[in-house]
């Protein structure tokens, strides 16, 4: 049998993040051999994640970061709270958000094929399943690409956003601002113009039906619902909203304080509790 060292074990476990005794495990039943060590990991980790398929990975981490012009937010889900705070669990969604704002791929299946450590992270998740002992699934992924990108990440890890803005060298409070805009509020779009059709059809259409339910004058119902519409836009809209630090001003107002060509191009908003 061969001797493994402590600093063999401690090397495995840099490589893989699995634990000491797993590693020694591994490396003792692959003789020595490294890649035959972390492939039994591997496996080990198709097998805790095909046993545990049907379990629902509804806990977890969303983290946003942008660079410059870019940016980028995902969900890395598992299925405790417990592990969703773990600091490991927390690198390895770190180190998929730099990779996805490094490649800015062009959706969630050519994230998971970007390799992490020699592995695609499609892989790397499945290896990380038998380390950590539950489902782990990259939930979601989405960027922003604009003049100046801003994020923001909520402090519990289970909110982020991305907003992107029309304006390069702008102070980064602005962008941050907006971001935090977005996380607070949950705008449907920057602008009513943005709003689906669908959306606004299913607004008046609740507007005519409280008109009527409140026995207003059938000439009248059409012109309320359009009022009741005009106050979801407020609402609802980015830029239409109160700005939360300033409940007297609007997003847009706010933005034209700093530039007066300034606006929000697009954003991105998501949160582990939908």
């Amino acid at each position: 049998m061969a001797q493994i060292t402590a600093s063999e074990v401690n090397k495995l476990r840099k490589m893989t993040g699995a634990g000491m005794m797993d590693c020694k495990k591994a490396l003792l039943e692959a003789e020595g051999d490294f890649d035959k060590a972390q492939q039994i990991i591997r496996e080990k980790g198709m097998a805790v994640a095909n046993k545990r398929s049907d379990r629902e990975a509804s806990e977890g981490v969303v983290l946003a970061k942008a660079e410059g012009n870019k940016g980028a937010i995902i969900a890395l889900n598992c299925e405790t709270d417990f592990v969703a705070k773990n600091e490991n669990f927390v690198a390895f969604a770190e180190k998929i958000l730099a990779k996805a704002v490094e490649n800015a791929p062009a959706d969630l299946e050519a994230l998971n094929s970007i390799e992490i450590e020699g592995m695609k992270i499609s892989e790397k998740i499945v290896e990380q399943t038998g380390v950590i002992g539950e489902k782990i699934e990259l939930k979601y992924f989405d960027k922003v690409e604009a003049d100046q990108v801003s994020a923001y990440i909520h402090s519990d890890k289970k909110l982020a956003t991305l907003v992107g803005l029309n304006k390069a060298g702008l102070e980064e409070q602005i962008g941050k601002d907006v971001a935090m805009q977005v996380a607070a509020m949950d705008p449907v779009a920057v602008s009513k113009d943005q709003v689906a059709q669908a959306d606004i059809d299913k607004e008046l259409e609740i507007g005519r039906h409280q008109a009527i339910a409140e026995g207003k004058p059938e000439e009248l119902i059409d012109k309320i619902a359009q009022g009741k519409l005009g106050k979801f836009f407020k609402e609802n809209t980015l830029l239409s909203q109160a700005f939360i630090k300033d409940n007297k001003t609007s997003v847009e107002q706010y933005l034209k304080q700093a530039d007066k060509d300034l606006t929000v191009t697009e954003f991105k908003r998501y949160s582990i509790k939908q």
